[in-house]
């Protein structure tokens, strides 16, 4: 059973819920369709938006709703200044760590032969982008204003309340 809100908070819990569910969802079906594979720094956007995900799905069914929707909205905020970070590494503004990512296990396979035959991921070079934005540019753009939405949405309710 879903506890009942303030008409703020309910669209805050569902814009907390809805950015990383779509964020993640975009991010799979860029890696799983589109084929493009994630970096170190991709993988390090997504964790906050999974953890973003377990607190909103949370404030549907537990309170207090604001404190569970406000470090699902710090979570989505965690990522977008990641994606910034990483963005800035990609359009080389600044040096970015040197980890890649690459999936080098095929099942059934050979370990050493899949290692040896794994593409590089590299953090600071963008794959794929529209307008000259990268997917991390974006989920900077998309993470931070709405985790900053989310915010407002609860600052503006408890200035109601």
């Amino acid at each position: 059973m879903a506890v009942s809100v303030a008409p703020g908070v309910r669209a805050a819990r569902v814009l907390a819920l809805g950015i990383p569910v779509v964020a993640l969802g975009g991010a799979l079906v860029s890696q799983y369709v589109f084929g493009l594979n994630p970096c170190e720094m991709c993988w390090w956007q997504r964790y906050p938006h999974m953890l973003a995900i377990v607190f909103a799905l949370l404030a549907f069914f537990w309170r207090p709703v604001r404190p569970l929707v406000a470090v699902a909205a710090l979570a989505v905020l965690v990522s977008g200044l990641i994606g910034g970070f990483h963005a800035g590494v990609e359009y080389h503004w600044w040096e970015g760590v040197t980890a890649c990512t690459a999936s080098p296990f095929a099942a059934g396979g050979d370990p050493l032969d899949a290692i040896m035959k794994a593409p590089v991921i590299r953090c600071d070079v963008a794959p794929w982008s529209l307008f000259g934005i990268s997917l991390a540019g974006f989920n900077f753009l998309f993470s931070t204003l709405g985790a900053l939405a989310v915010f407002a949405l609860i600052a503006r309710s408890d200035r109601k309340a």
